[in-house]
């Protein structure tokens, strides 16, 4: 895996909803240095899109050929 433990910290919460219902939560924090290194940390220009979309057609394409 690209990311070690000590760089990837997960927290959960649970409760009661205001409608009665437990609902629970879970938040999934990244080192930033281990996301630099891996070309996705949001100071990096490979991070941030750069050019314009492919076209429709190509997404559904992908989609079709995925099954």
């Amino acid at each position: 895996m690209p990311l070690r433990p000590e760089e990837i910290r997960c927290d959960h919460v649970c409760g009661i909803g205001p409608d009665g219902h437990w609902r629970g939560h879970i938040s999934v924090y990244v080192d930033g240095a281990a996301l630099m290194r891996l070309g996705l940390h949001s100071q990096q220009p490979a991070s941030v899109v750069n050019g314009p979309s492919p076209p429709g057609w190509w997404h559904a394409a992908a989609e079709r050929n995925t099954h």
